[in-house]
């Protein structure tokens, strides 16, 4: 199985993604206090970036 750059940009997205929710759900569940905003605002910042990730797929 060859990685190419699409393959690569995929699986970043996929864990980019898995790891925001993780922040996100994080925050809202275990911290509630004012570091639970701090991990929910990492997590949105994950989900930003994979979405940069995923619009670069085929561009590259």
């Amino acid at each position: 199985m060859s990685m190419n750059k699409n393959t690569v940009l995929a699986w970043a997205t996929f864990i980019m993604v898995l790891m925001g929710l993780i922040l996100i759900g994080l925050g809202i569940y275990r911290y509630a206090d004012v570091a639970g905003w701090g991990f929910a605002s990492v997590g949105v910042g994950f989900l930003a970036n994979a979405w940069v990730f995923n619009a670069l797929k085929g561009r590259v």
